[in-house]
Order: structure tokens, then sequence, then C-alpha cells
């Protein structure tokens, strides 16, 4: 895999991708905005439709999926942390005005990600991904979306290195999502250091 970003004069990253490592980010990302789900189009342009996109509900009970789990937590600690009505009230409320959102911005990462994956022409077997400082904040976003989902689905904890899982034996069927996860944390490592550096 060559994927590794480096800076660009006048400010974004850019990265060689081979064929392979486009079309796993793509499936991926596919996978992800799939999971997150559709997105409410507004019913109109004007004012009035905007606002009420603005103030329109959400979810009030927490997702049942462990990996939109950890996308939208419950605030406040939840009810399985604190077990009192006023906190349960208080996250259900905070959720019903804040999962859209995020979920909006989440999703919009995502589409920018497979968007500029769309845009490159592997020619030779590869291509030279170039993001602008914009796209550079919603691919960071959506790499993170990407190892949180997988690191959620393998089990990651927090005291976790990886060194276990790097150790399963290649007819582990976890191995290919092992290595995934690893992979999109270098990409998301070279391109915080390419913005930061």
């Amino acid at each position: 895999m060559t994927g590794r970003f480096e800076p660009l004069p006048g400010g974004g990253a850019a990265a060689p991708l081979d064929e392979a490592e486009i079309s796993i980010l793509r499936s991926l990302a596919v996978q992800l905005l799939e999971l997150i789900g559709p997105g409410e189009e507004p019913a109109g342009t004007d004012e009035d439709a905007m606002l009420a996109a603005l103030f329109a509900e959400g979810p009030s009970e927490p997702p049942s999926d462990p990996v939109l789990a950890r996308f939208f937590p419950d605030a406040y600690g939840g009810p399985d942390l604190v077990p009192d009505d006023d906190v349960r009230a208080a996250s259900a409320e905070f959720r019903r005005y804040t999962e859209n959102d995020l979920r909006d911005r989440k999703r919009s990462d995502a589409l920018a990600l497979v968007r500029a994956l769309n845009a490159l022409s592997a020619e030779g077997g590869g291509a030279v991904l170039r993001l602008k400082p914009d796209e550079c904040r919603q691919w960071l976003g959506a790499l993170n979306d990407l190892r949180l989902a997988i690191g959620t689905r393998l089990e990651v904890t927090d005291e976790d290195d990886g060194g276990e899982l790097l150790r399963l034996p290649d007819s582990d069927p976890r191995k290919p999502m092992v290595l995934a996860y690893f992979w999109l944390g270098g990409l998301q490592e070279t391109l915080v250091e390419a913005l930061t550096g």
C-alpha cells in the first residue's frame, strides 16, 4: 500500500493511492454511508423550510447498533451509567436536538471521501489524491469514523494497543479488517502530520 499524505504548497495534502487502496476506501465509505442512513432533505429552499429543518427533532433513544452507539453516545452518561429519570430525560432531549446534525456531518464527510475518490483517474494502477484544506478536514472526519466503526466491530478498547489483533493468523476472518484498521490509522496520522508539520 502506498498511501501516505504529504503537505501541498499553499495548504492541503496529497497522497498517492493505488487501485486497491482507492477501491478499499470507496467500499468502506459506502458501507459507512449505508450504516449512517439517508439524510432528510428540506421540503424547499425558502426560509421557512430551512428553519423547519433546523428545528427538526431527531431520535430520543440511543441506536441499537454498537457502531452507531459509539458515533452517537448518550449525553450525561446515559441511563445505563446514571439510572436517574432526570438524566434519562436530559439525555433524550440532547439526542433529539443533536443527533441529526451529527449524522449529517458524518454523512457529508463520507460523501466528500467518495466524491474525491470518484474524481481520480487511476491510470497505470494508481493516482495522486490532492485535497484542499477544507477537504482535508472532511477526510480526517471520515477516516476517524471508519476507524471507529472498524474498531468497534473488532471490539478494540482504549487500553488495547492492537498488538494482539496484529498477531491474528491470516486464516482469521477478522484479519482483513484488522489490516484496514491499522492502514486507516496510518493514513489519518500522515494527514494530520501533513496539515500540522
